[in-house]
């Protein structure tokens, strides 16, 4: 079946082209819930913004959904702890609206600072009151900026050319980053003190809701200005009407509110705020951005490829192009792994080998935790739902990286003990300028020595070395209408211990598997099916 990508909000007509070719693209209202929860039931991607609300009952009604992507920054609306128990990824862009919300929020300061917003509505009422608006000049002023993030970041560069003195608060931030930035570190009592403009640029998060409250707003100047783009909540609202009321505060910029949509807010009253109704994001080109980027990341998370930007993936963050072909070998040893060892392990660790290491592998034990598990439970085992699955057996998956400095290509190994104490060991390769899976090699199995595509149903056969087990294997599976793509033996000494390993077009049945085992004296045999 074609996977159903179902879309509540407007996007970008060039987001929808790159879904277009691939997927049936379905559209609901988020607003209208029988509506969309309808739309969820045969969805296995839902594409959302700010007004559809993704909670557990919502992804509960979606029994085929693998991604929820929204078409922006935050996550407020999606319930990601409910997404992560069902495996379904959530992904959004993080960086797509950067630079419109910190043009808004700067756009908002400048406005408050000459009392734009109210000097254009009254002279579109007929009046000519210059003396009545007369606002403060920016340069010269301190601008403190709580949250020193990728938009405050972007706010203090662009501040900085108006010849400001910059402050930020931000406690995750090393003092000698702000320095570069030319912004210094203070504390939040301090910044609110010091500060002739306060623009907020934090996450919502219960931390930071209500962080500027009555409290907070009793320490700033009288003359003081606030803006808050980023998240409605942060400021208390009902507190900065009051000081706003009492004259303790100057005026502010909103354009978020706790409550969205908002339109009966007291801070509406004040002709010292200019409110507007939640655009940060609102430019074509961050829709633009937004749209192709979950759309893009849809496309990758349907054809079950790693996505970068995953909020809920526990190995998020970019991936190192020599780091990604490694992700598919990593899968597939795993799966195999679980195979060769007929059941599950108590602890795996995986050894990554050679000069790829100077990059962040860490994404190799989740791309091999997935493929541990992708036979052995029920639910679909994912990135997202893999380290959920592997905690809950009580098995320990652990990654060393080690530094190889010669020019070959990486090795990754699995290796782990049974509960009986039996050790499985599977190793694998990529051959560098062969893409995708046929450039994934298997080099090993519990110390058989192996080249052989890691791709397709593999059969393997362990017994005692002799003539005529070949022979008699290919007997038994030609007559049962089976083709034999690839076949080799390893053994250790001539009639010593020896396994077959062959590559078959189609899965072969158990009880196929069983007789083939019998007819030759194995000791072990296992299949595993690597079709994509």
């Amino acid at each position: 079946m074609t996977p159903v990508v179902l879309i509540t909000e407007e996007l970008a007509p060039a987001a929808l082209d790159v879904l277009a070719d691939d997927f049936d693209v379905r559209h609901a209202d988020g607003t209208d819930r029988p509506a969309l929860l309808a739309g969820l039931a045969d969805a296995d991607a839902v594409i959302v913004r700010s007004a559809t609300r993704m909670d557990a009952e919502a992804i509960a009604a979606a029994p085929r959904l693998r991604v929820i992507a929204r078409a922006g920054v935050g996550l407020d609306n999606v319930a990601v702890p409910a997404a992560t128990a069902r495996g379904v990824m959530v992904v959004n862009a993080p960086t797509s609206n950067i630079v419109s919300a910190a043009e808004q929020a700067i756009t908002l300061l400048l406005s408050v600072a000459r009392h734009t917003a109210e000097a254009n509505a009254s002279l579109r009422r007929g009046e000519w009151k210059r003396s009545r608006f007369v606002g403060v000049e920016i340069q010269g002023k301190t601008v403190g900026v709580v949250g020193l993030g990728r938009i405050g970041m972007l706010v203090a560069q662009r501040m900085a050319a108006f010849g400001t003195r910059l402050i930020a608060y931000d406690p995750y931030l090393q003092p000698a980053r702000a320095a570069q930035l030319g912004v210094r570190l203070v504390g939040l009592e301090e910044l609110l003190r010091e500060s002739d403009f306060i623009t907020i640029h934090l996450p919502k998060t219960p931390e930071t809701i209500g962080l500027i409250g009555e409290k907070e707003l009793r320490l700033v100047k009288p003359t003081a200005r606030i803006v808050n783009a980023a998240r409605g909540g942060l400021v208390d609202e009902r507190a900065l009407a009051a000081a706003l009321a009492e004259g303790r505060v100057a005026g502010a910029g909103l354009d978020v509110f706790e409550q969205e949509p908002c339109t009966s807010s007291p801070l509406l009253r004040f002709d010292t705020v200019v409110a507007v109704p939640h655009l940060g994001a609102s430019t074509v080109e961050a829709q633009d951005k937004a749209g192709l980027a979950v759309a893009r990341s849809v496309r990758l998370a349907l054809r079950g490829e790693f996505v970068p930007d995953a909020a809920n993936i526990q190995a998020g963050g970019v991936v190192a192009e020599d780091v990604r072909p490694l992700l598919p070998l990593a899968e597939r040893l795993g799966k195999v792994f679980t195979a060769v060892a007929g059941g599950v392990a108590v602890n795996v660790e995986i050894e990554v080998r050679g000069p790829v290491v100077a990059n962040d592998v860490s994404v190799l034990r989740l791309a091999a935790t997935k493929g541990l598990f992708a036979a052995v439970v029920e639910e679909r085992v994912t990135y997202v739902n893999a380290p959920l699955i592997a905690a809950d057996r009580g098995v320990e998956v652990t990654l060393a990286a080690v530094p190889d400095g010669e020019e070959q290509p990486p090795l990754v190994s699995l290796r782990g003990a049974l509960p009986d104490g039996r050790a499985v060991e599977v190793c694998g390769t990529v051959h560098n300028g062969v893409a995708g899976a046929a450039g994934v090699r298997l080099t090993g199995v519990d110390g058989f020595d192996l080249e052989l595509s890691a791709d397709g149903v593999l059969l393997f056969f362990r017994y005692l070395d002799r003539p005529g087990v070949v022979g008699t294997v290919g007997t038994i599976l030609g007559g049962a209408g089976l083709n034999i793509a690839a076949m080799q033996v390893a053994r250790r000494s001539a009639g010593g211990e020896a396994l077959m390993t062959l590559t078959v077009d189609s899965p072969v049945a158990a009880d196929l598997m069983a007789k083939t085992a019998e007819s030759v004296g194995a000791t072990a045999y296992a299949t595993v099916d690597l079709t994509d």
